[in-house]
């Protein structure tokens, strides 16, 4: 076992590393997402986002996480995307199990956060899920 400076050392390289990695992961995926449109259509003069552009900007952000929870068919990520769709209180168990069925294209390589966007966005005038 190396002395405690050594250990002390390595507990930093590896702490570095993560946030290094995750830092990079973040902001790959706002690249992609923001490459693919044009930034002015996501902020008002203001800086703030758009209401329109909450979903695509909540799924960008969260899109590993939010592919967890449609792979299990709830938590905390799918029911925040719930919300922002304005899926009504009672319609959310009906509209897991949807997304839980939509987790096989959505786990397909190649498919990223507008692809879920679009998914949901597509079908949405088709389900009764969606409405009161």
């Amino acid at each position: 076992m190396g002395s405690p400076s050594t250990i002390l050392w390595h507990f930093v390289w590896a702490s570095m590393l993560c946030v290094t990695l995750s830092a990079c992961s973040v902001t790959e995926t706002i690249k992609d997402v923001l490459s693919s449109t044009t930034p002015g259509d996501w902020f008002t003069g203001d800086g703030l986002l758009k209401g329109d552009q909450k979903v695509n900007a909540f799924v960008a952000l969260n899109f590993e996480n939010l592919k967890q929870d449609m792979a299990r068919g709830h938590g905390e990520y799918l029911t925040s995307l719930s919300t922002l769709l304005g899926i009504p209180q009672d319609r959310r168990g009906a509209f897991f199990a949807y997304a839980q069925s939509r987790y096989p294209f959505v786990n397909t390589n190649g498919s990223g956060p507008s692809d879920v966007v679009a998914l949901f966005a597509q079908d949405r005038p088709s389900h009764n899920i969606y409405t009161q």
